[in-house]
């Protein structure tokens, strides 16, 4: 008998490899960082081969943790950044450029050309509704996405535009493209893969259909050879090699929809929302795609083998746990993330300041690329308690933007909030966040919801888990912040941080 579920997640800082029992108790776990290159400004970067290489190494450091062999595992399960692309070369399986990373804004000029109505593959336009000029929401009603740099469709674009020679060998079909998880699973069977979550964050996929819209391909000039199957999110994709050899593959899940999975929200109207390196909230709106009027994504939540597709509602916040990391990293404020909490708690409020991240412009429910970062409400009164603090709130403010969007477009009125990610265990964010929200927050007993949501996966496609009552059972409640704010102070802070939220506009031109 196999006694383990494992999963694989990949995320944007850093590659984990965890190890569960059936309860979804977490055994064993090992973690190592990668690095972030930023050759200019708006580009960020990833190594395929380095990410590669510490899959490798958590893989075998968790397992020795664990005191466990490949056979005690039933399976395995993939999750990852989601929109992040790799291009590879499919004889030897070297990538031709770094991978570009879903923060990454270089693709902005092929957006706003798209958003034109032009083809950019540079082919007369066909009279078709992709060809009317809808702007940013050209691709919407298929993708359920808007034209934005944060998807992958314009990324792979890029690469085969700027990479002499990479077009043409795509043509011929030498050359393969995935997301982290294609890129993981196929170094580790040896099989082309994708699932329809990180399919649904190319840009290229019909949400109706689950598969690559060739119209869309046709305008962006990406052969569809290069692109892998689209499977269901659960199902054995292949056997692992190396240290797992001859595990089951069998979960893959994107990151905020593994997330959404592990916190067992399975029936319409349940939400979570993840604090990572951005902000994730998801809704599960059932077996129909909503369209969102409100800037939010419409999106798979999951496929389970052969079941029928399950759909979501997302807001994305591309800056939350990495401003933390700007504090620490770009201007010496902490020393290391966990301090942020007691800097911030050095003082009462925020001092008047707002501090909006628009590193990499506005994601939901703005999509601006145009914005950029700004502090403002800066007086002499102001220390670094203050900015610590606005950097804290300002995850909270942009996480009521997004369900106040969700609101809109389900209209379901959420109740409760279940969290997940690293920045839950920040005792005055999640109190903050409750006040700004007027809902309770609950965090689970197993924080690793993302993980566990790729495990959970992958346990039902080979019969560790039997269904969906099984993984709810395991869920339990570890903490639960109740506001606690008088609804005239959570008035006067939102209006201030909408006002400095336009501060970020048209920065870019």
């Amino acid at each position: 008998m196999t006694k383990y579920i494992a999963a694989i997640d990949q995320g944007t800082t850093s590659t984990r490899f965890i190890i569960f029992n059936h309860e979804g108790n977490i055994v064993a776990v090992d973690q190592k960082e990668h690095q972030q290159i930023y050759p200019k400004p708006g580009w960020v970067e990833h190594d395929p081969l380095e990410i590669w290489e510490r899959t490798q190494r958590v893989i075998r450091g968790a397992l020795e943790k664990a005191d466990a062999e490949a056979s005690d595992i039933a399976a395995v399960g993939v999750t990852n950044q989601r929109e992040t692309t790799v291009v590879w070369e499919k004889e030897t399986g070297r990538p031709i450029y770094n991978a570009i990373v879903w923060q990454d804004t270089r693709t902005d000029a092929i957006c706003n050309e798209l958003a034109k109505g032009a083809s950019t593959a540079g082919l007369a336009n066909a009279v078709s509704p992709l060809n009317a000029n809808k702007g940013q929401d050209r691709f919407r009603a298929k993708t359920g996405l808007p034209l934005a740099t944060y998807f992958s469709g314009p990324k792979i674009k890029w690469i085969l535009d700027n990479v002499s020679g990479a077009r043409g060998r795509a043509e011929k079909g030498e050359l393969l493209f995935g997301n982290i998880d294609t890129w993981v699973i196929w170094n580790l069977t040896g099989a082309h893969v994708t699932d329809v979550t990180n399919a649904s964050r190319t840009l290229l996929m019909d949400l109706s259909t689950l598969d690559w819209d060739d119209e869309i391909l046709k305008l962006l000039g990406i052969p569809r050879a290069m692109l892998p199957e689209i499977r269901s999110s659960s199902e054995v994709y292949g056997s692992a090699k190396g240290a797992l050899g001859g595990v089951p593959v069998a979960g893959d899940l994107g990151d905020q929809q593994a997330a959404l999975f592990g916190q067992t929200c399975y029936s319409a109207g349940e939400a979570k929302n993840t604090y990572g390196t951005g902000c994730f909230m998801l809704l599960n709106t059932g077996g129909k795609p909503v369209p969102s009027k409100s800037g939010l994504l419409t999106t798979l939540g999951y496929k389970i083998g052969k079941e029928k597709a399950v759909y979501a509602l997302e807001g994305s916040i591309a800056i939350t746990g990495a401003l933390v990391q700007w504090l620490r990293d770009n201007l010496g404020l902490i020393s290391k993330s966990s301090d942020i909490e007691a800097l911030a708690g050095t003082v009462e409020d925020n001092g008047g300041v707002y501090f909006v991240p628009a590193f990499s412009g506005l994601f939901a429910p703005y999509w601006r690329s145009d914005a950029r970062g700004v502090i403002v409400g800066m007086t002499r009164y102001v220390n670094k308690g203050h900015i610590a603090r606005a950097a804290l709130e300002a995850t909270a403010f942009q996480t009521r933007e997004v369900l106040d969007a969700m609101e809109k477009d389900s209209g379901v009125t959420l109740t409760a909030l279940k969290v997940d990610g690293g920045m839950v265990f920040n005792e005055l964010l999640m109190q903050f966040q409750a006040d700004i929200l007027d809902v309770p927050v609950i965090r689970p007993k197993i924080a690793e919801t993302t993980a566990l949501g790729a495990a959970y996966a992958a346990g039902l496609a080979v019969g560790f888990w039997k269904d969906y009552d099984e993984l709810r059972a395991n869920w339990g409640r570890d903490k639960e912040w109740k506001p606690r704010m008088e609804a005239s102070a959570r008035d006067g802070l939102y209006a201030n941080w909408k006002k400095a939220v336009t501060r970020t506009f048209d920065w870019v031109s």
